[in-house]
């Protein structure tokens, strides 16, 4: 009989937007930091843990396979093993499959799993003209051929390629994801106003759910802060947000005709989140009572400039196989890439009841660190199915490239 992943508990920093309060911590120090509250919660050994799975998409250049130096530096027994993965935006659900797949095929009973991002440190990058002329640079000896070497340099050379906005856009459809969002906009008649109505939602809901939200989250003590002032809630929902003061903002996208802007689309944000799970017969076993278990999940691919409404053939799929759909759940969580993104897969779905999705708000208000966003999720999923008494949700994402992916939780 194949055995289920149940989730213990969870703990994730604050999500703050890029170049705001976390701006300084590499994405390795805020896994550690997300880590290291989970084991101070929880009390849980570390000694016990067989492996640590992180999903993180802008890899750290100093920190390679981060989940390592994540577990590394958190205490756990060097013993241990740790593994990065990568399925961009759903990089967080990732962890929490793999990790159940790791059960299914006896290969482990107990890991810790989450994702990590520091979108803010996402280094700028030189051309590869400019690569050529450092690397003939560093070849010279004499220094006839190294004053050679610096006069072929001119001042393009010296252009950054920002790696971000590379990493934001798709290399086969060739639109960034706002792009894409603005394909959906326009093919759905997502008119500019319910889009800001949305965001406004995002906001107000996220604003409301500030103490519920605040049982997800640990302290942050940056270096060279005060102690008495670490950071403690989640930077982006705006409690003065208005319709009027989203009018005001631009297209970013397509600013002639365009709808998608910076107010209705997620944040850009750093984050991390780490939750232990394991095999629901060693929680038996241990004596630990799991906020809920993975009751299945399903990963999809769509057309990369349609990328948005990945999340409608991996909930479909998901439905296919575990017989519970948008209508059958108590909770959805949809995570908002841009508001006409998740307008357009509720359009498409049909059955996906508003007043169950995204309560607690969404990465229109809350940020989208995207390695660690699947993650939160499922965390604040499995916390909101708590409070309630409620059994059952589904979380899902779109994915840049064209892919979709759903998890369906049960309260246990």
């Amino acid at each position: 009989m194949s055995e289920s992943l149940v989730i213990i508990d969870g703990v994730r920093t604050p999500f703050c937007k890029m170049g705001a309060q976390l701006a300084g911590l590499p994405a390795d120090e805020l896994g550690r930091i997300a880590v290291d509250a989970l084991l101070t919660r929880t009390g849980f050994d570390p000694a016990m843990v067989d492996e640590v799975i992180f999903g993180c998409v802008c890899q750290p250049p100093d920190a390679v396979n981060v989940a390592r130096v994540i577990a590394l530096r958190a205490g756990l027994p060097r013993a241990s093993s740790a593994a990065t993965v990568h399925r961009n935006c759903a990089s967080g659900f990732e962890a929490v499959t793999t990790a159940a797949e790791r059960v299914l095929s006896g290969h482990g009973s107990v890991f810790i799993v989450g994702g990590t991002e520091s979108m803010s440190q996402v280094p700028l990058l030189y051309s590869e003209a400019a690569a050529r002329k450092f690397a003939a640079l560093g070849r010279a000896k004499t220094m006839p051929a190294k004053m050679a070497a610096l006069s072929a340099f001119r001042p393009a050379d010296f252009q950054p390629r920002i790696a971000l906005k590379m990493g934001l856009t798709d290399p086969v459809s060739g639109l960034n994801m706002g792009e894409t969002a603005e394909v959906l906009a326009r093919e759905f008649k997502i008119s500019r106003e319910r889009q800001d109505e949305f965001a406004l939602r995002s906001h107000a809901r996220a604003v409301a759910a500030r103490e519920r939200l605040a049982e997800e989250i640990c302290p942050v003590y940056l270096p060279g802060g005060k102690a008495a002032h670490p950071v403690i809630e989640d930077h982006g929902p705006r409690a003065e947000q208005s319709m009027e003061m989203l009018a005001h903002l631009k297209p970013v996208f397509d600013r002639r005709h365009g709808s998608v802007t910076a107010g209705n689309s997620s944040q850009i944000t750093d984050g991390a989140v780490a939750m232990l799970v394991m095999a629901e017969g060693r929680a038996a076993a241990l004596g630990l009572k799991p906020l809920g278990r993975l009751a299945g999940w399903a990963y999809t691919g769509c057309d990369p400039a349609r990328m948005g409404l990945g999340p409608v053939p991996a909930i479909r799929k998901l439905e296919e196989t575990t017989r519970r759909g948008p209508a059958d759940v108590d909770l959805i969580e949809i995570n908002e890439a841009f508001a006409a993104q998740v307008l357009a897969v509720l359009q498409s779905l049909g059955d996906c009841p508003e007043e169950r999705l995204n309560v607690n708000g969404g990465a229109i208000a809350l940020g989208h660190p995207v390695g660690a966003t699947g993650a939160r999720l499922t965390l604040t999923a499995l916390k909101e199915l708590k409070r309630r008494d409620a059994r059952w949700a589904i979380v899902s994402a779109c994915v840049g490239g064209g892919q979709g992916a759903a998890l369906l939780l049960e309260k246990t």
